[in-house]
């Protein structure tokens, strides 16, 4: 990543992890990260599964009975939670990457197959300043998706099998979903009834709508959107005589990026966590809000390949054949 580091900074006195121990099919548990933060001088909370937990009013609390720093060891889902307390509180975050996926990591440059190096940041730490984005009131540190890609992320294969159910069944999706039509306004442009929508944190490097490739940087202040609607036939005719794509569209943007519904509220999926936000969702960036402390010495960004989430996204565009646009009572001047 290029986000400029500070200066070595002084080891956190009172530090607060959050623990769950379930994420990443037990990942925490296998490496001990508890025992071993604790032995670090930080207090551990552990998440139970077998009870609904407030972990966003645990970090508060936490913080108010003075907690310097908020660290999560999980998935990216718990990571925005407390991220979006440390920001509001102004104190420094932490990643244990334990999760199943954990981009947020792989983007600050933390090892994933290593996640107790994440802890040095409490002894030998430097901060980053790194943006935040905000669906709603709800922040995310990757992405937020609608359409047929929030669709996908409710499957229960998908809840095992992230990056498989993705790559098998996405096509599938984008071509039956049957879910609220969608408008997205982003500045002056409009995208009008779009089957999936992405938008993230900071653009990613490739047009990847699967949200499996890399960011370059987490600073830039800009939201990368990513709109997919199936083809017609004719478009797919045309497409393949000229070259360009219409089934995608890709903007990075500093301007909020409004989704319109023709619903009161749609499912989305939330750094991968399914979740139901009321419409219109307004998504915002906040640049430098959250300071993150990493490792002084960590792997860093790597370049990144094209992931597989481009030919998907080009096939599932591409060889579906519905007409496009469904028929909707809504006016159409409201999503403008």
């Amino acid at each position: 990543m290029t986000e400029q580091a500070s200066g070595p900074v002084a080891a956190a006195r009172w530090p607060y992890l959050i623990v769950n121990a379930h994420s990443g099919r037990g990942k925490a548990s296998r490496f001990r990260i508890a025992d071993r933060a604790r032995a670090l001088g930080a207090q551990v909370f552990l998440i139970d599964r077998s009870r609904p937990q407030d972990l966003a009013a645990v970090a508060r609390r936490a913080v108010n009975d003075g907690a310097d720093l908020l660290g999560v060891a999980g998935g990216d889902g718990t990571q925005a939670l407390v991220a979006a307390v440390a920001a509001e509180s102004g104190v420094p975050f932490m990643v244990v990457p334990t999760g199943t996926r954990n981009h947020f990591a792989m983007d600050l440059g933390l090892d994933r197959e290593d996640p107790p190096a994440a802890l040095q940041a409490l002894t030998d730490g430097v901060e980053l300043r790194v943006d935040l984005g905000f669906a709603g009131e709800r922040a995310f540190v990757n992405n937020v998706s609608f359409g047929a890609y929030a669709a996908l992320v409710q499957d229960p294969a998908y809840r095992e099998d992230k990056i498989g159910t993705m790559l098998r069944i996405l096509p599938e999706f984008l071509a039956r979903h049957q879910g609220p039509e969608l408008v997205v306004c982003a500045g002056l442009l409009t995208v009008d009834r779009p089957d999936a929508v992405l938008v993230s944190n900071n653009p990613y490097q490739v047009d990847d709508p699967a949200g499996l490739g890399r960011r370059a940087q987490l600073d830039s202040g800009l939201l990368g959107v990513l709109a997919a609607r199936a083809e017609t036939p004719a478009e797919t005719a045309a497409r393949r005589r000229s070259g360009p794509t219409h089934g995608l569209t890709r903007l990075a943007t500093p301007d909020d990026v409004v989704i319109h519904a023709d619903a009161p509220v749609v499912p989305v999926g939330l750094d991968g966590e399914a979740v139901t936000l009321p419409t219109p969702v307004r998504c915002r960036i906040s640049p430098g809000t959250l300071r993150v402390r990493v490792p002084r010495h960590r792997p860093g960004a790597r370049h990144a390949g094209r992931p597989p989430g481009w030919a998907v996204v080009q096939r599932a565009a591409s060889l579906v054949g519905r007409p496009h646009g469904r028929h909707t009572d809504w006016p159409k001047h409201a999503a403008r």
